[in-house]
């Protein structure tokens, strides 16, 4: 069966424009063009744009799919057997911190009292660890560089470099009201780029990954949220505008 790009478009629940990019960069390639220009997708089409979404999901950038997904042993059984217990276990980590989150506000309620370890219950000890293992199997080398780099700093230097990031994400904050393709919200963007660079040198493919990251894995929303509860998703907006301006320039 055949899919013209609406169709697979409607089907997986993603924009027209997001295949035409995906075709663009050779990652979803039609199994024929038309010669009136239609692109048509082939069966096999669902299952790799089911395993870019899977992908994505898991925080793996568009070039980290593309290797995997070209690569002469991808195994797509196994695969998705890998993606389950990744999908699990994240399942089962954002359960034991609802379920603590739940307690704490009955808690707060007078309706149940805890002990002082359950108010951390599902954060394990180790758990910056596992954030800078998952994020170096996410980023690969530029995560283990990125954490060696960070470590050689010292603590005042370190400090520093937070308070830049908080002041910019506070810009971003007041800048809101104006919008997330306005030019002072671009500008603010710029120096959040700039910014990155005091860990690794952030591609395109990179920033656009961190844009779906804070918006949409638990852990960076929950921590944009304390910031403002729309600032993960205007960033996400003024990300992948600037990051569109860049492509163009």
């Amino acid at each position: 069966m055949a899919y013209t790009v609406k169709q697979l478009a409607d089907l997986a629940h993603v924009s027209r424009r997001t295949l035409h990019y995906y075709d663009e960069i050779g990652l979803l390639e039609p199994q024929q063009i038309a010669p009136n220009g239609y692109r048509y997708y082939s069966e096999a089409a669902i299952y790799q744009l089911q395993q870019i979404l899977f992908f994505k999901e898991l925080g793996f950038s568009l070039e980290q799919i593309q290797r995997i997904l070209s690569h002469p042993g991808f195994d797509l059984l196994g695969a998705l057997e890998k993606q389950r217990r990744g999908l699990l276990s994240r399942r089962e980590r954002l359960e034991r911190l609802i379920l603590t989150v739940e307690r704490t506000i009955m808690n707060l309620k007078g309706e149940l009292p805890m002990t002082e370890n359950g108010f951390f219950e599902g954060f394990d000890p180790e758990q910056q660890q596992e954030y800078e293992q998952d994020a170096v199997e996410r980023w690969g080398e530029t995560a283990s560089e990125s954490i060696q780099l960070w470590n050689a700093y010292g603590k005042e230097k370190q400090a520093a470099i937070l308070a830049e990031g908080g002041a910019i994400y506070r810009d971003l904050i007041a800048l809101m009201p104006a919008g997330p393709h306005s030019e002072p919200a671009q500008v603010a963007v710029a120096r959040w780029h700039q910014h990155l660079r005091y860990f690794y040198e952030p591609t395109v493919e990179i920033m656009l990954s961190l844009a779906e990251v804070y918006s949409d894995d638990p852990r960076f929303r929950a921590t944009f949220d304390k910031m403002h509860p729309d600032l993960a998703g205007f960033m996400q907006k003024a990300i992948q505008f600037y990051c569109e301006r860049l492509k163009t320039d």
